[in-house]
């Protein structure tokens, strides 16, 4: 009887070393990036009922969807290096996007000193998987699987065919480190590799980072997802309309097997997207907010932002506070047992007791932008800008140059959510208290080490030039 009873106990303990338990089993992290996809496109938000999002919709169903969602970049690069080191991308001089890879500056890249979310998560005993675009650098240094990632399929670019895996030989569609011949359809090929990260892992914990190159031109859809919008006359609307229903269906891929694996209240996923949409290239709208990608008015940094994590935070929940995805890295570590260090100096904040109420106030005092001479400054319900177009027209959009707030406007989004009435003149106050912040803010950040046009100045004035590798 003993020897049976011993028997046992030594199967059961050798089942849950294998397999984990609710209890033991630390929190899987999955991170959904959509590219170039507006405020207003998705189902959930509100504003059209022209693209069916089914899968992006049920992570706001089962969890909290934020109104007040923002990245800390208008445009691509400059948004993922905030999200992987969880610090304003500006700290570090990563400000604008470098490029195609043969013209690109040769110093473009994250910057070898920043810590990735990947790196922080792999040495907690995270499995990491990184599919889909990366636009973080073209040099090997830069590679995600020197950044702290196990397994990686896509492209280091900020473009690409969806169609033809051989379409640019300067910014291949990668396996590892190896060209690919085939993809298929990009959309349903990083679906696919996630799911089978996923499977290949799911007895241990895993953080995942799904960054789709969808939306994003070129506009190219198979007939599977054309079909789906006959009504829709407008040829690049109906192919973006495609493209966006491809990537719900691949996100509702990712999330089944989740949900198969018996995954879903040990999982923590996030759904946002780089930048706001670039209306006039590719369709892609911004509901009610003004400008697009590329400009620090809202329609340029205000996106789609939810989280899920069912059994932990609540489900249907709407939050107006502002967040940004400088907040997924901090949230992130915090789910995994990690504690940020303050020599980190993360920008970003943990979510975790906002979502759950243990915490009732607002993440941020503020948030912060400086894109070019652009800039953009929320507190509460006010913000300051300074936006391509706005009452001080800027050189190509406002990318080049000398950033400050002289002759920043003054808005209040609560009352005034697509920056129509300018209030500087009537808030003098207001606009000098928001103006200071952004100054003292802007001292923690160094010049662009690469520039729109090559070495472009920028930041502040009589600041040494600091380099992106340093």
């Amino acid at each position: 009887m003993k020897s049976r009873i011993l028997f046992l106990a030594t199967a059961l303990v050798l089942t849950s070393t294998q397999f984990g338990t609710a209890a033991d089993h630390k929190p899987n992290v999955l991170v959904i990036l959509a590219d170039d996809l507006g405020y207003g496109e998705l189902s959930c938000q509100g504003f059209t009922p022209e693209i069916p999002t089914p899968q992006v919709d049920s992570i706001a169903r089962s969890g909290v969807r934020f109104t007040s969602g923002y990245v800390s970049g208008p445009y691509c690069s400059p948004t993922r290096a905030g999200f992987m080191t969880g610090r304003y991308q500006t700290r570090f001089g990563h400000e604008f996007n470098p490029g195609p890879a043969q013209r690109a500056d040769p110093k473009f890249g994250l910057p070898l000193s920043e810590v990735t979310i990947g790196n922080r998560m792999k040495e907690a005993g995270y499995a990491t998987g990184w599919f889909g675009k990366s636009h973080l650098g073209y040099q090997p240094p830069y590679h995600p699987l020197k950044r702290g990632f196990d397994e990686y399929f896509g492209f280091l670019g900020g473009a690409h065919s969806y169609l033809d895996a051989a379409a640019d030989s300067h910014n291949p569609i990668l396996k590892g480190t190896e060209p690919v011949d085939n993809i298929g359809y990009t959309t349903e090929a990083f679906g696919q590799q996630t799911v089978n990260f996923i499977e290949k892992h799911k007895t241990e914990p895993w953080f995942c980072y799904l960054a789709f190159n969808a939306v994003h031109a070129p506009l190219q859809a198979t007939d599977k997802y054309l079909s789906r919008f006959p009504s829709v006359a407008e040829k690049n609307r109906r192919t973006f309309c495609g493209m966006l229903s491809a990537m719900d269906d691949a996100v509702g891929s990712v999330l089944a097997k989740v949900r198969e694996i018996g995954q879903e209240e040990n999982t923590l996923v996030f759904f946002f997207s780089d930048n706001g949409g670039p209306t006039k290239q590719t369709t892609s709208g911004n509901g009610p907010l003004r400008g697009f990608k590329a400009q620090t008015w809202e329609g340029g940094i205000r996106i789609p932002f939810m989280v899920q994590w069912k059994g932990n935070i609540p489900a249907g929940k709407v939050d107006d506070r502002p967040v940004i995805q400088l907040d997924i890295h901090p949230t992130a570590l915090a789910a995994a047992g990690v504690e940020a260090k303050p020599e980190w100096k993360l920008d970003g904040v943990n979510l975790l007791p906002y979502l759950t109420g243990e915490k009732s106030g607002v993440p941020h005092e503020a948030l912060y932008w400086r894109f070019g001479r652009q800039i953009a400054l929320r507190c509460g319900d006010w913000k300051i800008v300074k936006g391509a177009g706005g009452s001080g027209e800027m050189e190509r959009g406002g990318r080049g140059g000398v950033a400050s707030t002289e002759g920043a406007e003054l808005y209040n989004l609560k009352e005034d959510i697509g920056e129509k009435t300018n209030l500087a003149a009537k808030n003098p106050e207001k606009l000098k208290e928001l103006s200071e912040m952004w100054d003292k803010w802007n001292d923690g950040n160094i010049p662009a080490a690469w520039g729109p046009g090559r070495n472009a100045p920028n930041g502040k004035r009589g600041q040494k030039k600091k380099t992106g590798a340093e």
